[in-house]
């Protein structure tokens, strides 16, 4: 072989090595991208976060509660720190979803804690909610939307208040999952002053947001009006809303709104103005139905501030906490169970402690 015939030998052999080693580095760079699609896929994970036990008689649950403390969340022994807690415990339901029992975990309530605030107020958290396969909370003095991880506390998405072109944070007290969504309501009712005066319309606004943190603004005013008005409520009467969820099963809106009067607002009074309405709209704001959860107490300081459906009961049972508050200091809250009929499997079972909770999620 001519030294020429050696020389284009070994080129040919060094480009084959060339574009061996190109296509590696290509195979290589497009198994980081295909990973990265995985990690950006748009479908939402709807697994639960753990699955319910079975016992004897029926099924346990996990769950848990939050507390918004108020004016209390600020730590004492450090200036820029803001904190609440996260209760644990077991929820059991008869296979006959007409018994159920609730248990709280020994031990302290885990501390969740925050540097976040405005106006010297952070971490008063009014809801919870797994929403793609993450446990997320809301603060309603911020408006930063949480995921709770441990006893870490991971900003995802901060809201903006009323058509989210404002520089105040959304007041959000309720969230909920509707298909791929995730939606973040505040109270439902007209800002006004403490007798009652208009000022605007902005906690009547509704966020829907996706699974990367876009914003979606939506105005309800007019579905919270008609909700309330399904009932006789007109202005200048309200209804405080913190706690709706959407029924995927019903294709429906669950509405438990905390406190209602056919009277304009007052601070004072609208504590006792505890409701025990169940409401229901379909999924276009239409065809208001209303049963009574239990016993009306008229004056009642208890209203509800978060509910959930109990996983495998056809959105059928509903477990909710109420939050009492006097003289606007929180007085304590209580879990009660009942089926979308108004009828109570569990009596309101007091949360241990001084506590406000807001939040219940099936964890």
């Amino acid at each position: 072989m001519s030294f020429l015939e050696i020389l284009l030998s070994t080129r040919a052999w060094a480009l084959l090595g060339v574009v061996i080693l190109l296509l590696l580095i290509t195979f290589v760079q497009l198994s980081w991208h295909l990973q990265d699609l995985k990690d950006f896929q748009t479908v939402l994970d709807q697994r639960p976060l753990s699955p319910p036990i079975r016992t004897p008689d029926g099924f346990e649950y996990k769950i848990a509660v939050v507390t918004d403390l108020d004016t209390f969340s600020k730590m004492q022994d450090d200036a820029q720190m803001w904190r609440s807690y996260l209760k644990t415990g077991s929820l059991k339901l008869s296979d006959d979803w007409l018994k159920a029992s609730v248990t709280w975990n020994d031990g302290k309530s885990t501390e969740l804690k925050s540097k976040f605030s405005v106006g010297g107020r952070g971490m008063e958290l009014s809801d919870l909610v797994v929403f793609d396969r993450k446990l997320l909370t809301i603060d309603d003095r911020t408006g930063i939307v949480y995921q709770i991880k441990g006893n870490s506390m991971i900003p995802f998405v901060i809201l903006g208040n009323g058509p989210g072109n404002v520089s105040d944070p959304l007041k959000g007290e309720w969230m909920t999952v509707k298909d791929e969504y995730l939606y973040v309501g505040g109270l439902g009712k007209e800002w006004t002053s403490v007798k009652g005066e208009f000022i605007n319309d902005f906690p009547m606004w509704v966020k829907q947001i996706d699974r990367f943190g876009r914003v979606i603004h939506h105005n309800w005013a007019s579905v919270y009006r008609k909700v309330r008005e399904s009932v006789g409520i007109k202005s200048p009467g309200y209804m405080i809303h913190e706690a709706v969820q959407w029924s995927k099963v019903h294709r429906k809106w669950f509405f438990l709104p905390r406190r209602a009067s056919n009277e304009s607002y007052d601070d004072t009074k609208d504590e006792l103005r505890g409701t025990n309405m169940l409401i229901t709209l379909d999924e276009e704001f239409e065809n208001p139905r209303m049963v009574r959860v239990g016993k009306t107490t008229p004056k009642s300081y208890k209203g509800f501030s978060a509910f959930q459906f109990v996983p495998g009961t056809e959105d059928l049972i509903i477990a909710a906490v109420k939050s009492e508050e006097k003289e606007a200091q929180p007085v304590g809250s209580h879990l009660t169970i009942f089926n979308v009929g108004g009828a109570v499997i569990l009596e309101d079972q007091k949360i241990d402690g001084p506590y406000k909770f807001e939040g219940i999620a099936f964890i």
